[in-house]
């Protein structure tokens, strides 16, 4: 192969796990520049591939690859927040490459293609790519067993070299319920979770976390439903399908309202 052949070859891109916040993220003082500064040291994608907790749809499911308007699925919020506008390119190639590697017996995959992007997408993509001059497609989670999820990730792995960027996003902690009966501060279930979460990924303990509910503490106060972390094991899939568990790292931790807001990247 050619020295000049290597030059156009894509890098490969990491797979990402992100805390995406609510839409009041864009007013935050510190998160929006966190998120910023990320993207600024990734290489640049060629396209993003968004599995977002905000949608579950069975079979998997491949949204608009035509620029759409966005799904503002949220409420009670100020109207400013429902003015957002993020018109990245559609990715009907990826979208195509995705089809081929999913699609086996037992395993369909359909089109949805009036679905524009959800706030689980939108809301961190403002953030890091705010030009919008990135394709994106999303595609829905079919179900939510971290087991069939991670072997979604694993045949989604090969798109991370040509230049594809994976990124799981959901919240490392979600319990909207019980922070309306807590006061200030991080309450005692995030922070635990929080701390066993690091630890866990750290230690590559892969078992453990498919096991969350029951091997961390307060598991099921930190996700009492299992949606906002279960984008992770697609990005845990894609990452091991790589070999590349080890070569993790929390770029953000903290947390918001309560809220533990790590996210994580492998390669």
């Amino acid at each position: 192969m050619s020295a000049t052949t290597q030059e156009r070859m894509p890098e490969r891109m990491p797979a990402l796990y992100l805390s995406h916040g609510a839409p009041p993220l864009a007013d935050d003082p510190v998160w929006p520049a966190e998120l910023a500064a990320w993207a600024a040291a990734l290489p640049r994608p060629k396209a993003i591939l968004m599995v977002s907790a905000h949608w579950e749809e069975a079979p998997l499911a491949l949204a608009a690859t035509e620029t759409v308007p966005l799904v503002h699925d949220f409420w009670g919020f100020p109207e400013h927040y429902y003015r957002v506008r993020y018109e990245a390119p559609g990715a009907p190639a990826l979208a195509a490459s995705v089809r081929k590697l999913l699609r086996a017996p037992g395993m369909p995959v359909q089109d949805i293609p009036d679905r524009g992007l959800d706030h689980g997408a939108y809301v961190p993509l403002v953030e890091m790519y705010p030009d919008a001059d990135i394709p994106v497609l999303q595609v829905s989670l079919p179900t939510l067993d971290p087991v069939r999820l991670m072997e979604i990730g694993r045949k989604l792995a090969p798109l991370r070299d040509e230049g594809v960027l994976i990124v799981g996003s959901g919240f490392f902690t979600h319990n909207l319920a019980a922070l309306r009966h807590t006061g200030p501060g991080v309450p005692g279930w995030s922070a635990e979770f929080d701390d066993w979460g690091r630890r866990a990924l750290a230690a590559r303990d892969v078992d453990a976390l498919l096991d969350f509910l029951n091997k961390a503490p307060a598991g099921r106060y930190a996700h009492p439903r299992t949606e906002h972390f279960a984008p992770l094991f697609v990005t845990l899939g894609a990452a091991d399908a790589a070999g590349e568990l080890a070569e993790q790292k929390s770029v953000i931790d903290g947390f918001w309202m309560g809220l533990a807001k790590r996210s994580v990247q492998f390669g």
